[in-house]
């Protein structure tokens, strides 16, 4: 590189750092270290260990806090470390350090997106766990077989972002793909993350299942709703309740166990439908398949407070043409375009592999900008 490149990489660096300090004060990053200090200075005092309830309610504020803001810190300090390291090198001629300094910007500007989409979830439900369902639409064994590469998307994207992943239902098609699957995904900001990708989803390819190798048009939906955790009360019936056991037809292996006892819960005023298969202990699998429903009625209810007329319980989209969120193209090019924020990529492979960060920040920029609006 020439003297030229490494001051546009000098530049890229101060916006970078001009983008935090304007995003910190936007959080207002000074308030939230000072009333750190305040409830860190109060663990001090002899008497505060003795209030055993102002000891949980002040040590859970501390880590709120420190979540907030220590992330930011760091990466202020990397970025102004990484600044002062190019200054030097530019004075002294080292091209191995400047380099090194200017390989490191991808990564800062990563990290930054990373903490900006943080902040961008702030709803009530963005902080819990989360169950993502996926069905194919119809379309036999295509559809089956674009939903299961859907399903071993999402699975790859948690296994890059650590986070944990228990598959309580997976139904295999008859001769390829699945009928159904639900991955019930912990921690991570797991509903926050993947709340946009709620919805239709749409593949064009060469069929592999076509002997005359035609191009195909496959639909899938996917469905994501947060944990309901103890403090939510759901009230639920027995009466309005109709329990099923079967025996489990899964996959085995990273998928579920071959037992039988299956369990398959329809609530009959709502015709909501939730199984889990994915332990040997019927009871297990009640209990779990209880939390998916209860999960099921409160999104119910949380999209009956949402104003949007298109979110309220009732309107649920066809899984077909004209009603998807994101289209994937294999042929006659290959592309992966979101059909809300415009986000496009042509590295279709990187994508079905699990690398779909890019579409959930654009979509969580799109969402804090209109609320911002």
């Amino acid at each position: 590189m020439d003297q030229k490149e490494y001051r546009e990489y000098h530049r890229e660096l101060e916006l970078l750092q001009e983008k935090i300090v304007e995003l910190r004060g936007t959080l207002d990053n000074d308030t939230l270290k000072k009333k750190l200090a305040e409830l860190q200075a109060e663990t001090l005092k002899e008497d505060f260990w003795k209030d055993k309830e102002r000891v949980a309610e002040v040590n859970q504020k501390i880590h709120f806090l420190r979540k907030k803001t220590e992330p930011w810190d760091r990466l202020s300090k990397s970025v102004a470390d990484t600044l002062e390291l190019m200054d030097l090198a530019m004075d002294e001629g080292d091209e191995a350090v400047l380099e090194d300094s200017c390989r490191s910007i991808g990564s800062l500007k990563s990290e930054f997106e990373r903490l900006e989409s943080l902040e961008l979830l702030s709803g009530e439900d963005d902080d819990k766990n989360a169950y993502v369902t996926i069905h194919p639409g119809a379309g036999g064994t295509e559809s089956q077989d674009w939903a299961n590469m859907l399903f071993r998307m999402y699975y790859r994207w948690c296994e890059k972002s650590g986070i944990t992943i228990d598959v309580i239902d997976y139904t295999p098609g008859e001769e390829a793909g699945i009928k159904s699957a639900t991955m019930f995904l912990k921690g991570g900001y797991a509903y926050g993350m993947l709340k946009g990708e709620r919805g239709i989803h749409r593949l064009v390819r060469i069929s592999p299942f076509d002997s005359n190798k035609r191009r195909h048009t496959s639909f899938a939906s996917v469905e994501v709703i947060p944990e309901v955790t103890d403090e939510i009360d759901i009230q639920i019936n027995e009466t309005d309740l109709r329990i099923d056991t079967y025996r489990s037809s899964g996959a085995g292996g990273q998928h579920v166990n071959k037992t039988d006892s299956a369990v398959r819960i329809t609530h009959l005023p709502t015709g909501i439908v939730v199984q889990c298969q994915n332990e040997r202990s019927q009871h297990k699998n009640k209990a779990f398949a209880m939390k998916v429903l209860k999960s099921r009625l409160y999104d119910i209810y949380r999209k009956e407070k949402e104003e949007k007329q298109q979110e309220k319980i009732g309107e649920k989209k066809d899984i077909s043409w004209g009603n998807q969120i994101r289209s994937y193209v294999f042929q006659p090019y290959t592309l992966v375009k979101d059909h809300r924020t415009g986000e496009e990529t042509g590295s279709i492979e990187y994508v079905f592999d699990g690398d779909i960060d890019r579409f959930i920040y654009a979509f969580l920029k799109q969402t804090v900008s209109r609320v911002r609006e």
